[in-house]
């Protein structure tokens, strides 16, 4: 017959291999869970000549964008995103991507155009093409990519090539919500074509929302040349469709 208590000791010895079991799997073969964390904040564009904050459409084309300071691995974008010349101009305006995406330029207006760049690292030319064709390009550098059209001074785009996934725009309201972040330290930096960059580090989770100011430094058509390095003829910053 059993002594009183042989059945409570083993069931607790059962309870402390299972117990170590336990640990030993999250030692050696389980991934610790990760909480992500959420950021939130708003972005205020001045122009502090005209003493106003800016339009909405120009908030919403900022980059909000969260470094950690342990970085997880980038992928490219699984699709192609579009920058689509359209009533001549590029939409979206601003494109962010991974590094290592390719992006597709589609002409939806009657005319041809001629999509270029001449940004360091990630310069190409497209060449002219119609309605309804479009063109693909890949961006293997980081950076910022100054895109124009050799046809029309005033069309200009951004694609900012970035080393993170978490990147979001602003609202027509200047707040923004970054989800999925890794608790933990990292840099946090907004860009805005007429601002000069704004950049912190802070530590995920934050305490409460983050408050940005981006002061209004360029015209929002900034000068430059066509893609051989020469100014623009005249009549090719207003040229009307044919």
């Amino acid at each position: 017959m059993a002594k009183p208590g042989s059945a409570l000791l083993a069931k607790a010895g059962r309870t402390g291999r299972v117990y170590r079991l336990a640990v030993a799997v999250w030692l050696f073969g389980a991934t610790p869970v990760v909480f992500a964390a959420t950021l939130t904040g708003h972005v205020e564009l001045i122009d502090k000549g005209a003493g106003r904050a800016l339009d909405t459409a120009e908030i919403r084309d900022a980059v909000v964008f969260f470094q950690p300071s342990e970085a997880p691995p980038v992928r490219p974008l699984d699709r192609p995103p579009r920058m689509v010349t359209v009533d001549k101009e590029f939409r979206p305006r601003v494109l962010p991507v991974t590094v290592g995406s390719t992006v597709s330029f589609p002409n939806q207006d009657p005319i041809l155009h001629n999509v270029f760049s001449v940004s360091s690292g990630n310069s190409f030319d497209l060449g002219f093409y119609k309605k309804g064709e479009g063109k693909e390009w890949t961006f293997d550098r980081l950076g910022l990519v100054r895109v124009y059209c050799n046809v029309h001074y005033d069309m200009v785009g951004y694609i900012l090539v970035l080393d993170t996934p978490f990147y979001v725009s602003p609202d027509a309201r200047g707040n923004f919500r970054l989800d999925n972040l890794p608790p933990g330290p990292g840099r946090l930096t907004v860009w805005q074509e007429r601002a000069k960059p704004w950049s912190q580090q802070l530590a995920i989770p934050t305490k409460a929302p983050v408050e940005i100011p981006l002061e209004v430094v360029r015209p929002r058509v900034p000068k430059h040349s066509n893609k051989f390095g020469k100014p623009y003829q005249r009549g090719e910053r207003g040229q009307r469709y044919r």
